[in-house]
């Protein structure tokens, strides 16, 4: 008995030493297991804060390569999207196709106040050159004619004269009937040429003057 007496402080001390190890190393040995068996993500920033690296303090507003609102009042309004370049006319662009294309400027009309016409009287095969202003109307043998529009092009430009004509026949009885109407081209008189078996009319000029009066001559 007294030997175990003596025994007893030896084996205390020894229990405490062995609790004071086992509560030192329970913390450490849960740290790395936790730190092998999960992986770490970054938290999602705080609402309000845009995402993407922390910016030193130390460093200028904006960081690297950034515009700062001390330099740039605007660097943080709202850019306006870019405009495609105004087309020129007469300017070769590349199409979205990968074709190059190019702008046709636009055609600018000339108005006159007289168009100028040649007669065919098929019978006799006279040909007879004569002016008629515009909304007014003359007899060419059997038809009568009355232009509405003449247009020319500018001196700069290729030249190309139309005109709008209503032409009408007078029959023998002495009933008149719509016999043509439309456009009629100087370049290109048999286009739109006037079906009659007898006489033949065609749009060759158009004049800024006023129509000198003649006899348009042929069978009245």
């Amino acid at each position: 008995m007294h030997g175990i007496s003596a025994f007893r402080p030896f084996l205390r001390s020894t229990l405490l030493a062995a609790v004071a190890f086992a509560a030192f190393a329970s913390p450490l040995a849960a740290q790395q297991s936790w730190q092998g068996g999960v992986e770490s993500q970054p938290l999602a920033p705080p609402p309000g804060v845009m995402d993407g690296p922390v910016q030193d303090p130390d460093s200028p507003p904006g960081g690297v390569g950034v515009p700062s609102i001390m330099d740039d009042p605007d660097a943080g309004a709202p850019r306006a999207p870019a405009q495609a370049p105004a087309e020129v006319p007469g300017q070769a662009t590349v199409g979205p196709s990968g074709d190059i294309e190019v702008i046709q400027p636009p055609e600018q009309k000339v108005e006159n106040r007289t168009a100028v016409f040649s007669g065919l009287d098929k019978i006799t095969g006279r040909i007879t050159s004569f002016d008629v202003a515009i909304n007014e109307t003359v007899q060419f043998g059997a038809l009568r004619i009355t232009p509405r529009a003449c247009y020319t092009r500018p001196e700069t430009e290729q030249q190309n004269t139309t005109g709008f004509v209503e032409i009408q026949e007078i029959s023998l009885d002495g009933k008149v009937e719509p016999l043509f109407g439309g456009w009629m081209f100087a370049s290109s008189p048999g286009l739109h040429g006037v079906e009659h078996p007898i006489y033949d009319v065609w749009l060759t000029d158009c004049k800024q003057t006023a129509p000198v009066i003649a006899s348009p001559g042929g069978q009245q």
